[in-house]
């Protein structure tokens, strides 16, 4: 062949690859959807706000200690709920589950239909001391200014639990008989594990024979300029959420004065063990949860990221170390690695008899907790390291987004919040979806409202608030998805 042909063939191959990414992409097109139809709801704005703000001034804040809890203010919320919402009282059977948390059932018509789970908590993570004045609102005060309701829990999640017991009361107001049975949950230990809350509801469940056929629970919310080349806004309705691991890594040596050190010290062992984890992150992939997730966002970008995600059969490598340098992009593609605890020697002087380190991973349904440990043991390959395992679990099985329960949740999310991007995703922290596979087929994580940027960091920290707006739309959001699911 002569150097004429072999430039003409690679023109002409070039040309046929060129076309293919174009036609590709042309082709990565928005999925269209059917709209639903649902009956308009007229509520009342101020009352939900000032309902939410009761709420809040209940601290009902879960500490890791038990014996510093105030079970006096979870007790106080639960009488309030009672007096607050006496419809619902008067219609639902309420169950209490280790005495705090709340499991009202809805019994329907026709119970051979399996029923649906709603959840939320109302435990709140403490606020923490020292930032109180950094608050433009006292935190429990529950301040309702002209946009915003103020204070801890409004984001997380008794905004959830308020807007579901105010969908119930307009619904039990309007003489609405649901077909199928309906359970809404309010727990009250989630943000220290849900052992006695969600757990405790588990065991009820099994006890009696009920097998929901999805759940709903908090997890993302619309995301408005959350996700970077996306413009519109973006409700990530999460099917799977990461599993938690703690690994101990302990090096001991014979110690003495730091004066004679007799090569490396426990301390550097140690700390050239960490470094090499470090510098060995676990397998990323776009495939599974992580590539139906881009599958749906990847149309709404700019030209020249749809062109990259349309033909990941070529840019695969290119995308994975791109979304890799930011720190969720990374969280989103792989297990992550992230050394929290370090402790040595007890004085300056003293060589370490032991040395020892904690490293926290958050595990991608891709891992389990001994693929995570060998991954570990090879990275650091020495012998004089040992790695044990003090605490975790692999992550939550990956529910399926083309379910009826996905397709309601998003259909009334589209509804409530206009034209939004609905795509799976995975939520990097645990909620009380991850106790509830044991008895639901389904399980989901939604918050049914709309955050930006600005308001991240009030989640766990400073001036957490919630917009009046949101609420609303909460609590129609509640309305529709009950009347969808139970009929």
């Amino acid at each position: 062949m002569t150097i004429k042909n072999i430039i003409i063939s690679l023109v002409l191959g070039l040309l046929i690859l060129l076309a293919i990414l174009l036609i590709r992409t042309l082709s990565f097109s928005p999925q269209s959807v059917d709209s639903e139809q649902y009956e308009p709801v007229s509520l009342n704005a101020s009352q939900i706000s000032a309902h939410l703000s009761q709420a809040v001034q209940f601290q009902t804040v879960s500490k890791q200690n038990p014996a510093d809890m105030d079970y006096a203010a979870f007790t106080a919320f639960i009488d309030w709920v009672a007096v607050t919402y006496p419809e619902v009282h008067a219609e639902l059977e309420l169950v209490r589950i280790n005495d705090l948390t709340l499991l009202y059932k809805w019994k329907g018509q026709n119970e051979s239909l399996p029923p649906v789970l709603l959840s939320g908590h109302y435990d709140v993570v403490p606020v923490i001391p020292g930032t109180e004045s950094d608050w433009a609102h006292a935190p429990y005060a529950g301040v309702v200014d002209e946009t915003h309701i103020w204070g801890r829990g409004t984001l997380d999640d008794k905004s959830a639990v308020i807007g579901m017991l105010e969908a119930l009361t307009v619904l039990v107001q309007q003489g609405f008989k649901p077909r199928r049975t309906i359970y809404v949950a309010a727990t009250h230990d989630e943000e220290i594990g849900s052992v006695k809350g969600a757990g405790g509801i588990v065991d009820w469940m099994k006890a009696n024979d009920v097998t929901p056929m999805w759940s709903l629970d908090e997890g993302s919310f619309v995301l408005n300029g959350l996700i970077p080349g996306v413009s519109k806004p973006v409700a990530s309705i999460n099917v799977a959420e990461k599993g938690y691991l703690n690994l101990e890594l302990k090096v001991a040596s014979e110690g003495g004065h730091s004066s004679m050190p007799k090569g490396h010290t426990a301390v550097g062992i140690l700390s050239t063990a960490i470094h090499n984890l470090q510098n060995s992150p676990l397998a990323s992939s776009l495939d599974g949860l992580t590539g139906n997730m881009f599958d749906q966002l990847a149309p709404h970008m700019p030209f020249v990221q749809k062109l990259l995600f349309a033909n990941k059969w070529l840019f695969s490598g290119l995308i994975e170390a791109k979304l890799s340098e930011s720190a969720a992009g990374n969280a989103m593609l792989r297990t992550t690695i992230a050394p929290t605890m370090f402790s040595g020697s007890i004085k300056a002087n003293i060589l370490p008899i032991n040395a020892s380190a904690i490293v926290n991973f958050r595990l991608h349904p891709n891992d389990s907790v001994e693929s995570v440990v060998e991954h570990v043991t090879l990275a650091i390959n020495d012998e004089r390291v040992s790695v044990s395992i003090m605490q975790g679990g692999s992550a939550s099985q990956v529910s399926d987004h083309s379910h009826e329960g996905f397709q309601q949740i998003a259909a009334v999310a589209k509804h409530v919040h206009g034209p939004v991007v609905v795509t799976p995703g995975l939520t990097i922290a645990a909620t009380d979806s991850r106790r509830y596979e044991e008895i639901a087929t389904e399980n989901y994580r939604f918050n049914p409202m709309s955050i930006h940027p600005e308001d991240v960091k009030g989640f766990h920290g400073t001036n957490e608030r919630l917009s009046i707006d949101n609420m609303v739309k909460a609590t129609e959001f509640y309305i529709q998805l009950m009347k969808t699911a139970a009929n």
